[in-house]
């Protein structure tokens, strides 16, 4: 393999996480890590298997399948096989009274399963304390995330322009958005923070799709194909001249992401106001990238960026209509939406090297959704993009 997480890293992520763990619960005694995303920042594989990590002994990966693929693209330096649970905790010399599970993550079928071969009395939830840990990101998990940003720059500002043409439908520019990501590098799926969810790319609308309803929390939306699958693009809505483009989506490298959104009109002009509003919200991000320094607070920088915002500008702001979300911004790295956001009661400084993506958004009726969103690393100066800074809007056609 030619993208292995180097051992030290591992090292230095799971020492983390011990260090975090013992200032929320001191008295703990067994961490258990079952998900993907997290198996792979642990251990650098996502094979399926478990994390045992016990308090006075040395972690071990017990791997179902496939444990050959385990050994060869992991360095986590204890990896072994198992064919069930009871292979794993015939490894612990002691039943603890409590095991800290990914409770947001694990199925209670799974937590039963567990308890069957260890016979634990309590779980504990160790979800915050792993997005804590994941929150910071390394200088290894950085220069993974610049060049995901650079990606989505080439991609999203140099690329597209050249795709978008008259009559073309929704889904049809989805896929050739998609192949174009593929040929820069782009590592193929988008990961969100609910339920380990996986998707192609992310939000890609003309005109007033972009504010259809979507399950995803997000300011903007899609038709989708249909009910079924309520993504991608619809085939049936065809680009039009006048129309605004919002294309919102995810990009990856060796796993991390970075989020960016960008907006073209295409042959046309929009109306005065839906330009007035794209440009206060570029403001707002370049307003709030500048508040992104070590020490700062979440909370703090929304209200801040937010408190002069007039009532007429903030209906149908991070949203449309009674679908409005309330946050600025997320953080970003294996998955999209993780630790720290941008809104009220988010109270923990924000640390240098914390990656965040700010996506300040408009809904507007028969236009579409207005704004732009870029990623974002949390350093001295502010936040540095990643992902470019074109303001969007970019006239095309």
């Amino acid at each position: 393999m030619d993208s292995k997480v180097p051992a030290d890293e591992l090292g230095h992520r799971l020492h983390r996480f011990r260090l975090l763990l013992e200032d929320a619960d001191p008295d703990w005694e067994l961490a258990v890590i079952l998900s993907k995303v997290n198996l792979f920042y642990f251990t650098g594989t996502m094979q399926d298997g478990m994390l045992l990590i016990p308090r006075d002994g040395d972690a071990c990966l017990w791997v179902r399948r496939s444990y050959e693929r385990a050994l060869d693209e992991s360095l986590f330096p204890a990896i072994r096989p198992m064919r069930s649970y009871r292979d794993a905790v015939a490894s612990i010399p002691r039943t603890p009274e409590t095991v800290h599970l990914e409770t947001e993550q694990v199925p209670i079928a799974a937590c039963a399963r567990l308890r069957r071969h260890l016979a634990f009395r309590d779980v504990r939830a160790l979800d915050r304390v792993v997005a804590r840990a994941r929150a910071v990101k390394s200088p290894y998990e950085r220069a993974r995330i610049e060049r995901a940003g650079a990606i989505h720059r080439r991609v999203l500002e140099d690329r597209v322009p050249e795709c978008l043409r008259r009559g073309m439908t929704e889904a049809e520019l989805t896929t050739e958005i998609y192949s174009l990501m593929i040929e820069e590098g782009h590592h193929g799926v988008v990961r969100f923070g609910m339920s380990e969810s996986e998707i192609v790319l992310g939000l890609i609308g003309f005109g007033e799709s972009s504010i259809y309803p979507t399950y995803l929390d997000s300011p903007g939306g899609t038709a989708g194909i249909s009910p079924a699958v309520p993504v991608y693009g619809s085939r049936r809505r065809r680009l039009s001249d006048g129309d605004l483009v919002f294309v919102d989506i995810g990009c990856g490298a060796d796993g991390y992401h970075t989020d960016k959104t960008m907006t073209y009109v295409f042959a046309g002009e929009l109306p005065k106001e839906a330009v007035a509003a794209h440009e206060r919200c570029v403001a707002i991000q370049d307003a709030a990238a500048r508040l992104l320094v070590p020490g700062a607070l979440p909370s703090a920088i929304y209200e801040s960026v937010t408190a002069d915002l007039e009532p007429t500008f903030l209906e149908n702001f991070m949203g449309y209509g009674s679908r409005c979300v309330q946050f600025l911004g997320h953080g970003i790295g294996l998955e999209i939406a993780e630790s720290p956001v941008i809104a009220r009661g988010f109270d923990e400084p924000l640390e240098e090297g914390m990656t965040i993506a700010l996506e300040p958004k408009k809904g507007i009726a028969g236009v579409g959704m207005v704004g732009t969103e870029n990623t974002f690393i949390v350093e001295a100066g502010g936040g540095r993009s990643v992902t470019g800074r074109h303001p969007g809007l970019m006239p095309v056609g």
